[in-house]
Formats: structure tokens, C-alpha cells, sequence
């Protein structure tokens, strides 16, 4: 018994020491574990001893290995609750909040400055009365050249300008092959826009091999140059400002006669000449005409009774006149720096 009670002592200094060291009501869980399991605890294996003891010492000895497990069972508990409140004022130090401070500011979101652009032609071009035909990535060499009258020794078809997936699929490069599907299926009058992505191999600071147009048609009797100029009048007052109109220069596509290049009046310098428009009061906006006779027949359409206007709008090139954006690229990188900037 001398020796249990020596043994019981040093265990009681141990307890009593390693509390001491306790920081966490977690290491209080470790700690009071390797004491009082009932398989691995130290104060455990004394009441495994029991069988060993002598029949007339074991209730002295059960007696004295109680009274220790109470006692440390006792101090672990007193120990636990001291540091859980530590710990939970703790808790309530860090979660504190400050009703002084000013609101931490959440910025909203925003759409891509294309999606902006684009939604916006849309509702210019609805207000007019056209309807949207939005046409496939892919298409054949018919739909995106030859119905459109483009020759077959023309520079559009070669490889390094047009990406070809067999000899009679490709890329589309141009939402106008939407219009053919549309007058082959729909008798006039038509009056449709034809937005998506086109491919083309170009890359440069105002070019990229992927981008966004926005073809536009009208096919009905008595169609003219004045129409079309009207309606791309109203097009630039609203995207560009009041005040802004158009003029017409001659060019030439394929698939238009006559063909023309609209320009608008400078909206940064109001016509006077600056480095927007490079001194000149005009602004290149897009590629127009009216429907060459050709196209209207491919579909089917009687070209002697019926004309048609077409434009192609770059919402690319839109946005970055617009918003004064310099490099096509920052449209793609999805710099918030850039987007943060352009929210209509």
C-alpha cells in the first residue's frame, strides 16, 4: 500500500503539472484521456492492478485509485469550463463588429460591354420593327459565298482569310448567310437582324480571328438608298448621340449594288476634327447597300418586283468608338480594370 500511494502521488503531481500547460479546452480533452480511459489512462491500468492486490488490501486499494479519479475528474471539469469561457470570449473579441465603421461597398455587376452594344442594336432595331435570326457557327461554302455572289477566284475564299473544316463546311465569316437562309424560307416582306460570332484569320490591334457582327435586311417593294440611310441615321443618334448623322461613300460587296461605306459624324468633336476621327469629322461605321439582284434570285425572290437594303454592323468595333477603347483585345481579356469602367 506504501508503494501505491507513492505511485498514486506521482501521478496527482503530474496531473497537476501538465494542467498547468493547458491552453485549449481541446488539449483538456487530450490530456484528461491519457488519465481516465478506462483501456489506455493511466489512473485505467491502476484499476486493472485490482487482481494482483492481496484480497484483504483490495478495498484500500480501490478506495485510494476512486478517491484520484474523482479528484483529477473534478479538476479536469474546473479546467474545461475556465477555458471554454476563455475561448468564447475569445470568439466574441474577433466577431466583433464595429458599428462605427462605414459599410463595406459591394460592388454590382455588370454585362460585357459587347453584350451592352449588342443588346442596345437590338432595341434601336426592334423599335423599327425587325426581327432577330440568329444562324449556325457552321456553314457551307453555298450560304457563305456563293449565294452571296462572291466569285469563286475572290480573295474572301482563300485559306489564309477563311477558317475551312472540309472543302464545303467552314467558319462562318459573315452573318449575311443567316439573310440567305431567311429569304430562301420566308416570302417579302422581311425585315431581320442576324447577330453571332464570325471567323476570320485576321489579328491586330483592331482585328481579332473571332468577333461579333450584326447583319441587317429589308426586302420589300420600292426599297432605296433613302431607306436605308434613315434608318442608319436614327442607328447613330442613338448609340453615338443626338445630333450625330451619316454620310455614304461608294464602295463595293459582292452581294450589294450599289454598295456603300457609312460614316458618322465625329460624336467626340462634334465634326471639328480630332484624333478620334483623325482630323477628318468622320467616323467609318460600317459597309451597306442595297441587295444586289443576284442574291435576291438565288432565293428565289423576284427582283423586279421586290429590293432590299442590307448593312453589317461590327459590335466590336461599336464598343470600342463608344467607350474609347483602343485595343479589340481588352474586350476579350475580361480585365475588370477595362469593364469595371462601362456600364450603360
Amino acid at each position: 500500500m506504501q508503494e501505491l500511494n507513492h505511485k498514486l502521488a506521482e501521478i496527482k503531481q503530474e496531473i497537476l503539472d501538465g494542467m498547468e500547460q493547458l491552453e485549449s479546452s481541446k488539449e483538456v480533452y487530450e490530456f484528461k484521456k491519457s488519465y481516465l480511459d478506462s483501456k489506455k489512462g493511466k489512473i485505467g491500468q491502476l484499476m486493472k492492478e485490482m487482481r494482483n492486490i492481496a484480497p484483504e488490501n483490495r478495498a484500500a486499494y480501490g478506495k485510494s485509485v476512486n478517491e484520484l479519479k474523482e479528484w483529477a475528474t473534478a479538476c479536469f471539469e474546473e479546467l474545461d469550463v475556465k477555458l471554454k469561457a476563455k475561448e468564447l470570449q475569445q470568439r466574441y473579441e474577433n466577431e466583433k463588429i464595429d458599428i462605427t465603421m462605414p459599410a463595406v461597398k459591394k460592388t454590382k455587376g455588370n454585362l460585357h460591354p459587347i453584350t451592352q452594344v449588342r443588346n442596345q442594336l437590338i432595341d434601336v432595331f426592334s423599335s423599327m420593327g425587325f426581327e432577330v435570326f440568329e444562324g449556325t457557327e457552321i456553314e457551307t461554302d453555298y450560304y457563305n459565298f456563293t449565294a452571296l455572289n462572291t466569285p469563286q477566284d475572290h480573295p474572301a475564299r482563300d485559306m489564309q482569310d477563311t477558317f475551312y473544316l472540309s472543302p464545303e463546311f467552314l467558319l462562318r465569316t459573315q452573318t449575311s448567310a443567316g439573310q440567305i437562309h431567311v429569304m430562301e424560307n420566308r416570302k417579302p416582306p422581311i425585315k431581320i437582324l442576324s447577330p453571332g460570332k464570325v471567323f476570320r484569320s485576321d489579328d491586330d490591334a483592331t482585328h481579332s480571328p473571332m468577333f461579333t457582327q450584326m447583319e441587317g435586311l429589308v426586302v420589300d417593294k420600292g426599297i432605296t438608298l433613302c431607306d436605308l440611310k434613315g434608318m442608319l441615321d436614327v442607328l447613330v443618334q442613338k448609340i453615338y448621340g443626338e445630333g450625330t448623322t451619316t454620310r455614304l461613300r461608294p464602295s463595293y460587296f459582292p452581294f450589294t449594288e450599289p454598295s456603300v461605306e457609312v460614316d458618322c459624324s465625329c460624336f467626340a468633336c462634334g465634326g471639328k476634327g480630332c484624333k478620334l476621327c483623325k482630323g477628318t469629322g468622320w467616323i467609318e461605321v460600317l459597309g451597306a447597300g442595297i441587295v444586289n439582284k443576284k442574291v435576291l434570285e438565288n432565293c428565289g425572290i423576284d427582283s423586279e418586283e421586290y429590293s432590299g437594303l442590307a448593312f453589317g454592323i461590327g459590335i466590336e468595333r461599336t464598343a470600342m468608338l463608344k467607350y474609347g477603347i483602343n485595343n479589340i483585345k481588352l474586350l476579350f481579356e475580361s480585365d475588370l480594370r477595362v469593364l469595371e469602367q462601362i456600364d450603360d
